[in-house]
């Protein structure tokens, strides 16, 4: 049998209620893929812990941020878009100069990608920010200058870093700077003080008769002792010094800007506040005293070692002299 069904008429041959209803449905079709893609986007926004943000630079006001910034910030986006100052005012203040050099950069580099700072959320946390900025590649002559980017919250980041620092960093029994670290910055200091030509002391303390103490009450007594003295150091000495803890029952000191005169005032100090120091084992109380020997910067010294060994030298003079006193080399 022939098939006699007429073929479809063309799109522009139909009737007009027809091509009006074809129209229609096309656009709903394309309305509901748009409506489609769009929940997709909000999806995606919602879930990316980074707030994404466009600025105009020319008005200074923000165009757009995603609904992490009021997770991070805590603030609301609406009032972000009515006045750019809710970002501003939400940095932290040492940071605020760097925060606005650095978005200026963009202008100049295209690109900033090493951006991070420090806010402040609605709830007084103290958050860290990386946030990376761009410029819209499709600005062109003529067109508004609009800066995009991303800010991440590296908080937890920031603080494993800086718990990674302070065990490579600090002697674990006494939280007083390790061996290492407290070299590494009176390495500095001692540059710093040849450059400029300022003074600088250097002083040695050991626990006298410590192994007795050891012997006596017991290692767990002794390593309380040791966080005592520590604490009495970091509490004496000034803001700006070194301490730290270097060997088994010895510390050191460096005193920036500091002659020896001025530095065995301090030292004198510590000694006093050591000697009121107490403690009981068992029933029995004792003291513990400490010899130091302290030395300063003079012209003949050309490494750190000179003053170490003249301190080292001078605490050994300390010990030998009957102990519990101080012995400027």
């Amino acid at each position: 049998m022939v098939d006699k069904t007429p073929p479809p008429l063309p799109f522009n041959q139909l009737p007009d209620a027809a091509q009006t209803l074809m129209a229609l449905m096309h656009a709903q079709g394309e309305v509901a893929r748009l409506s489609e893609r769009e929940q997709l986007i909000s999806s995606l926004l919602v879930s990316v812990n980074a707030v994404l943000w466009a600025f105009d630079w020319e008005t200074q006001q923000m165009i757009y941020a995603s609904p992490a910034y009021e997770r991070i910030f805590g603030r609301s986006v609406s009032l972000l878009l009515a006045d750019y100052n809710e970002w501003r005012d939400s940095i932290y203040p040492d940071d605020l100069d760097y925060a606005e050099r650095s978005l200026a950069d963009v202008l100049v580099r295209g690109a900033v990608e090493d951006r991070e700072y420090r806010i402040i959320s609605n709830d007084g946390q103290i958050r860290w920010l990386s946030d990376k900025c761009f410029i819209n590649q499709q600005a062109g002559p003529g067109q508004r200058l609009i800066v995009v980017g991303i800010a991440e919250d590296i908080t937890d980041k920031k603080q494993a870093e800086g718990e990674l620092h302070r065990l490579a960093t600090t002697d674990v029994l006494t939280q007083s700077s390790n061996r290492r670290h407290f070299f590494e910055c009176a390495h500095r200091e001692f540059e710093l003080a040849c450059a400029q030509g300022s003074p600088l002391s250097f002083l040695l303390l050991d626990i006298d008769d410590f192994k007795v103490i050891n012997d006596t009450y017991g290692h767990q007594e002794g390593d309380q002792v040791l966080q005592r003295i520590a604490e009495t150091g970091k509490a004496v000495l000034r803001r700006g010094d070194l301490f730290g803890r270097i060997g088994g029952e010895e510390f050191a000191a460096v005193f920036p800007g500091c002659a020896p005169h001025m530095a065995k005032q301090i030292a004198e100090r510590l000694q006093r506040e050591i000697q009121r120091l107490s403690f009981s084992r068992d029933g029995q109380d004792y003291g513990v005293t400490v010899s130091q020997g302290l030395t300063g910067l003079t012209e003949a010294d050309e490494a750190l070692d000179n003053l170490f060994s003249r301190a080292d030298t001078a605490m050994y003079q300390a010990k030998r002299q009957g102990k519990n006193q101080i012995v400027v080399g």
